[in-house]
């Protein structure tokens, strides 16, 4: 990134805005103030603001989960006056680089915030009248928030990369980095973050945002923190790995199956919140725009022995259908049409989800068909099926393992975070998406930005 850009968006967010949470009044001090003779409210309220810039444009109808779910066949985003949903996410051979709204969109936004909690991380280092263990879990709080950033990079540009030295004034930028090093550097910063936690007398001495689970806890925000890890250990197919950061995580039954308050403990997580005060924002993803992909709906298994009824158009399906999709009006655009609409959202202050407890039930299953545990796989596969889906269990063979773990993840995280788009490209089976026109295509991965390629020219 360059320096221009990010100094003036680290800037603008650390005179932080609301989120739900009492946030001093910082008179919008100076970037340069706040480096050099930082205060312990200016470097409380910067790590509350390290929340809000990760929700930055995760749920707005442009944004992360919107994005992510066309690209993924989840989702449909009708808009008359942006056609590009269309004709550039579906009908263009590739993503433009220069649109900050769709191809060059979910970049500046990350490396804003990792940016802002480098700057914060300096300046934890000098603040006084904040003691060592208030610091540690600053610190531990930072580079938490900062590998959650790092994973919305890996997960939209994929194989084309994306910078890690984003901390100071870079002239030049920073190189681009392949995945597996970024992958790498979210392990890592995970693992430093939990050494802070650990540390002695460690506290977060700042408002935490009611979505995040932990409140002053570093203890229980490190659930939080084992939770990413595992999600990123997966994701670089560290599959033991993943399993020890999930025995570590908020994961709940630690063992395969089990009977605990199954709605409760599968919402279980970590959220993003929203709010209407000043400086806050809303969930944009329940705009009228953005219709459900009518594939959710023929593609869900039935249930055994179950009789249609057209007053409930979804009794036979799977629950996850009926529980998350609506029948309305069909809309027809650009030669798309659906009938259906996401209930997940039903108001501008429903919570979007970071991670969950059924992610992490369907993260242990998948690591352990990949060890070949498949007994311990198909407790949790049947797990998620009975209690979310109200299926019958499944026998898992070598053959159908990896089928029967996506359509379970497919249902399980609709709509939630681009699962469906991340899952096949990590199993190569992008071209199982359907295309609507024999003309449209399906994308890999974001570009990066012209501004970032024309940078390191």
């Amino acid at each position: 990134m360059k320096k221009t850009l990010l100094s003036a968006l680290c800037a603008s967010t650390l005179g932080l805005g609301a989120c739900g949470l009492e946030v001093p009044d910082l008179n919008n001090p100076s970037l340069d103030t706040f480096r050099e003779n930082p205060t312990p409210s200016a470097v409380f309220a910067a790590s509350t603001g390290l929340v809000m810039g990760s929700r930055n444009g995760k749920s707005a109808q442009n944004g992360y989960v919107a994005h992510l779910g066309i690209l993924g066949r989840e989702s449909y985003t009708f808009d008359a006056a942006d056609p590009r949903f269309v004709t550039e996410m579906l009908a263009s051979p590739s993503l433009d680089p220069g649109s900050p709204a769709f191809g060059g969109n979910l970049w500046n936004q990350p490396y804003a915030n990792i940016r802002n909690a480098n700057t914060l991380l300096a300046a934890v280092d000098k603040v006084l009248d904040v003691s060592e263990g208030e610091k540690e879990g600053i610190r531990g709080f930072a580079k938490t928030m900062q590998a959650l950033d790092f994973l919305t990079v890996v997960v939209t540009r994929d194989t084309n990369g994306g910078p890690i030295d984003v901390g100071g004034d870079i002239e030049p930028p920073a190189p681009i980095e392949n995945r597996e090093k970024l992958l790498s550097h979210v392990v890592t910063l995970l693992d430093e973050a939990k050494t802070h936690f650990e540390a002695p007398d460690a506290v977060l001495p700042f408002p935490v945002s009611t979505g995040l689970q932990g409140a002053n806890r570093p203890e229980d925000f490190l659930k939080f923190n084992r939770a990413l890890k595992a999600r990123a250990e997966v994701y670089r197919q560290n599959w033991a790995g993943a399993l020890q950061a999930l025995s570590e995580s908020f994961l709940t039954p630690q063992t395969p199956g089990g009977t605990p308050d199954d709605e409760v403990q599968l919402s279980l997580g970590d959220y993003h919140v929203f709010g209407k005060g000043s400086g806050d924002t809303t969930n944009g993803l329940t705009s009228p725009n953005i219709f459900a992909h009518p594939s959710i709906v023929t593609d869900a298994e039935r249930k055994p022995d179950c009789t249609d009824d057209p007053k409930l158009p979804f009794k036979c399906l799977d629950n996850r259908v009926k529980n998350k999709i609506k029948v309305v009006e069909a809309r027809t655009y650009q030669g798309l049409t659906s009938q259906y609409m996401f209930t997940l959202y039903p108001d501008q202050l429903t919570p979007v989800p970071i991670i969950r407890n059924e992610d992490l039930i369907l993260l242990r299953a998948e690591a352990n068909i990949q060890l070949n545990n498949d007994a311990d796989a198909e407790l949790d596969i049947n797990y998620i099926r009975q209690h979310a889906g109200g299926l019958p269990p499944v026998t898992l063979t070598g053959e159908n393992a990896t089928d029967v773990l996506l359509y379970e993840r497919r249902y399980s995280l609709l709509f939630e975070g681009g699962h469906r788009w991340i899952d096949m490209r990590r199993y190569e089976a992008l071209d199982q998406l359907p295309k609507d026109k024999p003309e449209h295509f399906v994308h890999t991965r974001f570009p990066i930005p012209v501004a970032e390629t024309d940078a390191r020219q």
